[in-house]
């Protein structure tokens, strides 16, 4: 993991102490005022509490996983350290400046070729000159007292995002920086809160994936850490109970995600309206409503929204508000659940850019075993990793090279996945590369383009080589299975040999 030549400034994480380490449990205990003011003390939150136990209970197993390290984040050797930046990924902070000064121009140069990122959002590069092989860059939110609901959910979504990087890059260990800076103005101790109980949540879920998570805190910042971690982490059962009192009332869902219920109030945008009061009536009477099966848990039934679409009953403004929420459900289902064993089986991935720039994804018909997994999960495989490449221009490789029948998806699932997903996915769309197709795999896209989706036959390339490809995707852009490869390089020689002939 250490690149050659790595400078005598940059400390391996492998040498830190984590935060279950004897010698830091008896130094923290002097330094914090949670860790157990005295026996009389706990003794009367033990009367008082009786078996109660905290929501976030010791765990010896979770601490080994956890340091807490002051100093500069861009010195650690590790998989992955987090860069906390601007939704242009230029910010000026002492973080951000830190990893550019050592990581090199390089850096710049491809933070660039991302053209932003959104808040809440994750990115991720390489770490270039740094000992880190990665960097994750992330956009914290501004914080407004007004806004604060926003600002907490953002943030949640920060550390979320960066951590389910990390789990699906297989990354042994990644160092957090205090996200959202002093400049954007997020309260330390709030942001904190945030921070600890959302890695928590992520380690009690996911602990098996990672073997090390850092908090990189300044100097300034280490005592709130200090303060708060024996909270979300405790080193003992005493240190449990002398902290439970003083853990917040609102410590999120089970993701660490903030949990607000007013936000199951709704605004009409016409209040006057007896059409739209009628109709966020019917949205709330359905979410009361919900079945068991999966589908019911997501969706409406799309034909009869379509049905009242035709009759006048459901204006086309309502049809399409309703496809929002549907999306929605589907979007926050996505990343609240565990999709590893989906992502293991390397069927759609990010590459690089075409020769317009455009982000390049990638499909492996060969890696999906259409009748060995969940297609629901599949689907929502999808959506988790399509949802902010589909917010601006992309393209779609799909390698269609020895596939079998048990690689094909059928009609109904891709027709289901075109309904389900956002506008911005078929707008955004400009190119669907087919490589290595069959004559049989060309009639059934021409019948589902024509017949059953409107709008994507015009998008959809049959590339029968590589070489083809190369003319729209430069090969240095693009990560391709060495089994199509190899296929394809024998396709070429195949040829050559019958012209020869």
């Amino acid at each position: 993991m250490d690149p050659l030549g790595a400078r005598s400034q940059f400390v391996d994480v492998q040498t830190l102490h984590s935060w279950d380490d004897a010698e830091e449990q008896d130094r923290d205990r002097v330094d914090a005022p949670l860790a157990g003011d005295s026996d009389a003390r706990d003794d009367s939150l033990s009367g008082q509490q009786g078996a109660v136990r905290s929501p976030f209970p010791f765990r010896d197993d979770i601490n080994r996983k956890v340091v807490l390290y002051i100093g500069n984040v861009a010195l650690l050797n590790c998989t992955a350290i987090v860069n906390t930046s601007n939704e242009l990924l230029s910010d000026k902070n002492p973080v951000s400046d830190s990893i550019h000064q050592l990581a090199g121009p390089e850096l710049r140069e491809e933070l660039l070729k991302m053209k932003g990122c959104r808040t809440g959002e994750a990115k991720m590069t390489k770490g270039f000159n740094l000992a880190a092989r990665f960097i994750i860059h992330t956009v914290g939110p501004k914080y407004k007292a007004k806004y604060r609901t926003a600002a907490e959910s953002s943030l949640f979504s920060c550390y979320r995002n960066v951590l389910q990087i990390a789990r699906e890059q297989a990354m042994a260990s990644v160092a957090l920086c205090v996200i959202s800076t002093a400049k954007r103005g997020y309260p330390l101790e709030d942001a904190t809160h945030i921070a600890l109980r959302t890695v928590r949540r992520f380690l009690e879920k996911h602990g098996e994936s990672l073997e090390t998570i850092v908090f990189a805190v300044t100097l300034a910042e280490e005592p709130v850490y200090r303060k708060l971690m024996p909270l979300y982490f405790p080193r003992s059962l005493e240190e449990e109970r002398s902290s439970l009192a003083l853990i917040p009332p609102d410590i999120g869902n089970s993701e660490g995600e903030p949990v607000v219920p007013e936000r199951q109030i709704r605004i009409t945008e016409k209040p006057g309206s007896l059409e739209d009061d009628s109709e966020d009536e019917a949205f709330d009477s359905d979410l009361g409503l919900v079945g068991s099966h999966a589908f019911a848990r997501m969706e409406g039934d799309v034909d009869k929204q379509r049905r009242l679409v035709l009759q006048g009953q459901m204006s086309e403004a309502a049809m399409q508000k309703q496809h929002q929420r549907n999306y929605s459900r589907w979007l926050g289902r996505a990343r609240a659940e565990d999709l590893s064993d989906i992502a293991a089986l390397k069927a759609l991935y990010q590459t690089g850019v075409d020769l317009c720039g455009r982000t390049v994804m990638v499909v492996v018909g060969r890696n999906i075993p259409v009748t060995l997994i969940d297609m629901e999960k599949a689907m929502l495989y999808f959506i988790h990793v399509m949802d902010h490449i589909a917010a601006k221009d992309y393209v779609m490789v799909y390698f269609h090279t020895l596939t079998a029948e048990h690689n094909h998806l059928d009609t109904d699932f891709l027709k289901r996945l075109y309904d389900i997903v956002d506008v911005k996915y078929k707008k955004n769309l400009k190119a669907f590369y087919f490589v290595h197709p069959t004559f049989r795999s060309k009639v059934s896209t021409w019948f589902f383009s024509t017949f059953n989706v409107s709008g994507l036959k015009e998008k959809v390339h049959h590339v029968e080589s590589l070489q083809q490809l190369f003319t729209c995707i430069q090969p240095e852009q693009i990560d391709i299975p060495p089994f199509v490869l190899e296929y394809d390089s024998q396709m070429y020689a195949d040829e050559i040999n019958k012209d020869q002939i």
